[in-house]
């Protein structure tokens, strides 16, 4: 056997052992767990170079980002597949021979000898013989889907959210759509504290890591690697998309001021909070949860930050604290829609129900929050997500019950696009590339 032929084997048998791996991850995922938490638990155990990671975080997250488009392929094919197995391995194939500059043939092939491996020759035929029937008729499929107007299919989204999206967005629902699925960029922040922009910018420098996006201190990369260095155990960096960063730099807090973070965990606003206050001041770190107060210690800790006090509380009874602040940050939870990229999954697991859930719970904080901000206070509502109700419609409605309150016009970075609404509130969207989708919303209290 030539070397050429051995190297060829060995390159394709890698290539095999990574999408079964891959097959792995979506099976986690499909079971309940969150795909960003898969994925970095999985580079955390594995050593694989750029390529290979870089490969692996497409495949994956593209399986998940268009799963209802490949499944509705899949399943034009196929009556049953019974093996989780089985379809995960047509997800991936049907993702690469849709999406990727990938060889049709390749990796009907590579489909096929996976098959064979695990199951059996009558199998592997199966697995090839809808795989070549997809490719033939793959244009006149997505044709067809246009033709038809089924954008929630071509799009891969749930019938209720792509309705959703055409009432909030009219004409321009094609484009929000769109830009969910984009693929995102690792994104974080400098600690200055402890650290410099300068000394950042030479790590990066010396480890061949590009610089997509810079917002203030925070950057965009073209690799996760970062998240192995040094600098980020030592808390010298930490990972924080731009637009939350700028609910805290909207929020403006200072040095000596009294400031709370109502749904503080896992603590990354609460530290941004701290570090705007140059770590002095006092700083009350609210959650309902006794596990994420531990997340909320251990990530100050970490950052050298020591004028936090994290408090088990439900954020719709903060009157029971018994004290007024100058500012507080409600970054309330939310549906999450405005971080599809990141975590694809969560269009799968929620319905129309759950926004006008959330939008009452959120509705509920705000006003809990407001009734402990002083005279001449500011308080930032923020939501990580796109829909009407948890965003315009509460500040809407907190604005008509409460008279003695009045919105703050803000600025943002000219390199953050989005759109600002009938209230002051800013919404990063559709318009913007790589930041997180994003509600921001200023109130002043009105000094008697």
């Amino acid at each position: 056997m030539g070397n050429k032929l051995k190297e060829w084997l060995k390159k394709k048998e890698r290539i095999l052992n990574i999408k079964q791996r891959v097959i792995s991850l979506i099976t986690e995922v499909d079971n309940g767990k969150y795909s960003n938490i898969a994925l970095n638990e999985y580079f955390k155990e594995n050593r694989l170079d750029k390529k290979e990671r870089g490969f692996i975080t497409e495949v994956f997250y593209g399986v998940i980002r268009n799963k209802i488009f490949i499944d509705e392929m899949i399943n034009k094919r196929v009556k049953e597949i019974k093996k989780d197995w089985l379809r995960n391995l047509l997800r991936i194939s049907i993702y690469q021979i849709t999406f990727m500059k990938s060889d049709e043939r390749g990796v009907v092939w590579e489909a096929a000898e996976l098959t064979k491996k695990k199951f059996s020759v009558p199998v592997s035929k199966f697995v090839n013989g809808v795989l070549r029937s997809y490719a033939r008729e793959k244009d006149e499929e997505i044709e067809k889907l246009k033709a038809e107007g089924k954008f929630d299919i071509l799009y891969s989204y749930p019938l209720w959210f792509f309705e959703k999206v055409k009432k909030d967005y009219g004409d321009k629902a094609e484009e929000v759509l769109k830009s969910l699925k984009k693929i995102p960029y690792m994104a974080v922040r400098v600690n200055k504290l402890t650290y410099s922009e300068e000394k950042f910018e030479k790590l990066l420098k010396k480890n061949d890591i590009k610089i997509i996006k810079k917002v203030d201190t925070v950057y965009y990369l073209d690799s996760g690697a970062v998240l192995y260095f040094d600098e980020f155990k030592e808390g010298k960096i930490i990972a924080q998309d731009g637009a939350s960063y700028l609910s805290v730099k909207v929020l403006n807090p200072k040095p000596d001021e009294h400031v709370i973070d109502t749904c503080a965990a896992p603590g990354s606003k609460t530290v941004l909070i701290a570090e705007f206050m140059e770590n002095r001041g006092e700083i009350m770190a609210f959650d309902i949860y006794p596990h994420k107060i531990k997340l909320i210690e251990e990530n100050c800790s970490k950052m050298g930050i020591d004028i936090v006090k994290a408090v088990k509380m439900d954020a719709r009874k903060l009157k029971e604290q018994g004290k007024k602040f100058d500012k507080i940050l409600v970054d309330a939870p939310c549906s999450g829609y405005g971080v599809i990229r990141k975590k694809p999954e969560i269009l799968y697991s929620k319905g129309i129900e759950n926004v006008e859930e959330l939008s009452s719970l959120q509705y509920e904080i705000l006003e809990s929050a407001s009734s402990i901000l002083k005279d001449d206070g500011e308080l930032v509502y923020s939501t990580c997500t796109i829909t009407y109700e948890e965003n315009t419609g509460n500040v809407k409605k907190f604005l008509e019950n409460n008279p003695q309150f009045e919105t703050v016009k803000f600025e943002v970075p000219e390199n953050v696009n989005g759109d600002f609404d009938e209230f002051g509130g800013f919404t990063i969207n559709y318009k913007e590339e790589i930041l997180d989708n994003f509600y921001i919303a200023k109130f002043r209290k009105k000094g008697e």
